[in-house]
């Protein structure tokens, strides 16, 4: 059953390293609102799930690997995979005492470059060019050479923003520990991957 929440507010520049050195459940509905450029390019966050080194989802689950390294590295880079072998997904690395945690960026609603988007996209609908992991990483032209980047440097810029609701539910497209109320996104936002169960 999802629930709503009031949304956190955003942190200053000066204590940002603070707001990553925290439970991905924590980071994930406080990014919601926020906004990521890669080379100008991008939009409001919308929707996010979160995922936890103890969590048997999780891809750092077992332990680092070449493909997962940069999960075990610093906080606020850019953690890159392919899904199913078809789709980029990017995800904000956060620490809470112990590496391995991240937040999946699900969705944005975009208002930066659309026409770039739209073009990369092969489709021009606003609502649907970033609604999901594996489009708005298409759209942003995100791909696994920006594996490991900062969030902090160009060509990646992060907006602090927030808000006013946030809604929480179980996570999509895994089998284990699916029940996890660990995806966040922004009440009533046009620009989800799939709506929030209600109740």
């Amino acid at each position: 059953m999802s629930s709503l929440s009031p949304a956190h507010t955003g942190r200053s520049d000066g204590v940002r390293q603070d707001f990553w050195a925290r439970h991905p459940a924590l980071v994930a509905p406080d990014l919601i609102g926020w906004e990521v450029f890669l080379d100008g390019v991008g939009g409001r966050i919308v929707e996010t799930e979160a995922y936890h080194h103890e969590d048997p989802a999780s891809h750092s689950y077992s332990g680092p690997t070449p493909r997962n390294a940069v999960m075990f590295g610093p906080p606020a880079h850019l953690y890159v995979y392919r899904s199913y072998g078809i789709h980029w997904c990017m995800n904000f690395v956060c620490w809470d005492g112990a590496p391995g945690g991240a937040v999946l960026i699900r969705a944005v609603e975009p208002t930066a470059g659309l026409e770039m988007m739209a073009e990369r996209r092969g489709l021009a609908d606003p609502r649907t060019l970033c609604s999901g992991p594996g489009k708005l990483c298409q759209a942003l032209g995100v791909s696994r050479e920006h594996d490991g980047m900062s969030l902090e440097r160009p060509p990646f810029e992060l907006r602090q923003g927030s808000a006013p609701w946030v809604v929480a539910g179980p996570r999509i497209g895994i089998t284990k520990a699916a029940e996890v109320p660990w995806r966040f996104g922004e009440a009533g936002s046009r620009f989800l991957s799939r709506p929030f169960p209600k109740g």
